[in-house]
């Protein structure tokens, strides 16, 4: 996003893209996962849902944001109220359940963050991402991602396998032991060392083979969306009659 207050506009750029220091374009992580095969779950989900799949698909993206800017929040120290001051519900009762998750797992584990909502861009490897947080976890520094959706789905590994590789560029003297998916909508009734009722925290060690299948996503991308570039729309900052 940029704002040029003597011209009066604000330009948006698809955050689907990140700009390197070249000022070149490179696509997210996410956004090369579209290259990546869906499954015979996903296209049955489509199928039963029909013309409202984009509305479910946005509202599921919608709370996710919500979600993790809540998370975010709360591991900077800001106190959090479901009430706000004018006696109103501030949030969903679906996101407020998900952060209690997340609070949970914060109170239940030993957790020191080191990055948090990291961007990090690579014009050498052709994509960026935006990092949840690379923790220490009980003594383990690893890469963790946030998720909120209805299942983990298989694309995911492969996103932390990137986001992995991205992290040995760009910080290369941080050690990453394992990479884990922090699952706020999971279906357990039960508590475990890494689980509670409703949220997971499911690791792996070694993503090698996930990082291979990502390059190859990345090529099948480059080969579909190679000359692709961002969308830009741009609006005044005010408007008068």
């Amino acid at each position: 996003m940029q704002i040029n207050n003597n011209t009066n506009q604000i330009t948006f750029s698809d955050n689907r893209f990140y700009v390197t220091e070249s000022g070149n374009y490179v696509p997210s992580v996410t956004t090369i996962g579209d290259a990546y095969p869906k499954g015979a779950e996903y296209f049955s989900w489509l199928k039963k849902v029909g013309e409202d799949a984009d509305t479910i698909r946005d509202e599921a993206g919608r709370r996710g944001s919500i979600v993790h800017e809540l998370t975010e929040r709360y591991d900077n120290g800001e106190e959090i109220n479901l009430i706000e001051n004018g006696g109103k519900i501030g949030f969903k009762l679906s996101e407020w359940s998900m952060f209690e998750r997340y609070v949970d797992f914060r109170k239940r584990h030993e957790v020191e963050n080191k990055l948090m909502e990291v961007n990090m861009i690579s014009e050498k490897l052709g994509y960026a991402g935006t990092m949840d947080r690379y923790a220490v976890v009980n003594g383990v520094p690893m890469i963790i991602d946030i998720k909120t959706s209805g299942a983990i789905y298989p694309f995911y590994w492969l996103q932390l396998a990137a986001y992995k590789k991205l992290m040995e560029e760009k910080y290369p003297k941080l050690p990453v032991k394992q990479v884990g998916i922090l699952w706020l909508n999971a279906k357990t009734r039960t508590e475990k060392e890494f689980q509670g009722i409703g949220w997971q925290l499911v690791t792996k060690s070694d993503v090698s083979k996930e990082l291979e299948l990502f390059d190859a996503t990345h090529k099948l991308w480059l080969a579909e969306n190679g000359s692709l570039k961002p969308k830009t729309l741009t609006y005044q900052l005010s408007h008068k009659l």
